[in-house]
């Protein structure tokens, strides 16, 4: 009786193990970094993340569902095959989610050096849909700090939606212009780490870099905010506008504390033509 019992007894653990082990599902957080990652180690599993009937592409030169990013990776291969220095290479560095969106930071070695920020949208486990913005790597910044670097944990999460309400104030109040002497409500004025290489450091970085393209007739202008996702203490914002004289999409990630951003990431991409764009999505359409 008693081996009896004992035998039911490890039988009911098994098999509660199994259940365990069989409910447990990747985060589509995890997801996102696998899939990325599969760029660089080739990986075929994270492929299955993408909807097959559904892949919708918003990266310019790119074409849409799986038939384009398969292209990409044999691009990618070939480039690579002749030049080894551009073996693609991922490092995504943070990743956050706002409901069905995922958005990573990543460091790439992508046909050459990159910092990339992307967006994903999931349906039922699946990602059916693709937006990014890539900006060349540098080696030196103003501020002497990376495009990348910088304090990745995520805090707050009971202050998201503030923090997102701060972002889109400072976007409509400071960078579209309504009432731009608002900036010390959004901008803290006793840090502001500044990632952009051309930027430094505080509130007066800023306003140096921006007298200086201005007074070079080549001012940077934002025209209209698409998106603000946010988790936490991080809020991406997405909006489009002109920089050296080109249309441009502007990904900007911002850090809050107390309130206040205390730090800004961003990437700069120049927009083309919709006639040279391989895929008819557009570059925005959130």
């Amino acid at each position: 009786m008693k081996n009896l019992l004992l035998v039911l007894a490890l039988t009911t653990l098994l098999f509660s193990c199994d259940n365990i082990n069989a409910s447990e599902e990747l985060t589509n957080k995890q997801k996102v970094v696998d899939f990325l990652k599969s760029i660089e180690n080739g990986a075929t599993k994270p492929v299955e993340y993408i909807n097959p009937n559904q892949y919708i592409q918003h990266n310019q030169a790119v074409g849409d569902g799986l038939e384009g990013f398969g292209a990409v990776l044999a691009q990618l291969a070939e480039a690579a095959k002749a030049d080894p220095s551009l073996s693609p290479k991922v490092n995504t560095v943070r990743v956050f989610g706002d409901g069905n969106f995922i958005f990573a930071h990543t460091d790439y070695n992508f046909f050459g050096p990159k910092i990339g920020f992307d967006i994903f949208r999931f349906e039922n486990g699946l990602i059916v849909e693709h937006w990014d913005n890539l900006q060349e790597k540098v080696n030196e910044t103003a501020s002497g700090r990376t495009q990348i670097d910088g304090p990745t944990e995520l805090k707050n999460l009971d202050a998201t939606d503030d923090n997102k309400i701060l972002v889109k104030n400072l976007i409509q109040d400071v960078f579209l212009g309504e009432n731009p002497e608002k900036i010390t409500d959004y901008i803290s004025t006793e840090q502001y780490n500044q990632h952009n290489p051309a930027v430094k450091d505080g509130l007066a970085g800023l306003s140096e870099a921006l007298s200086a393209l201005a007074e070079a007739g080549m001012p940077m202008v934002y025209e209209k905010n698409h998106i603000i996702l946010g988790e936490g203490n991080f809020v991406l914002s997405v909006s489009e506008g002109i920089f050296m004289k080109e249309k441009v999409a502007f990904y900007d990630l911002f850090r809050i504390e107390n309130g206040k951003i205390v730090e800004h990431w961003d990437t700069i991409e120049k927009i083309i033509p919709d006639s040279e764009a391989k895929n008819s999505n557009g570059k925005f359409n959130f």
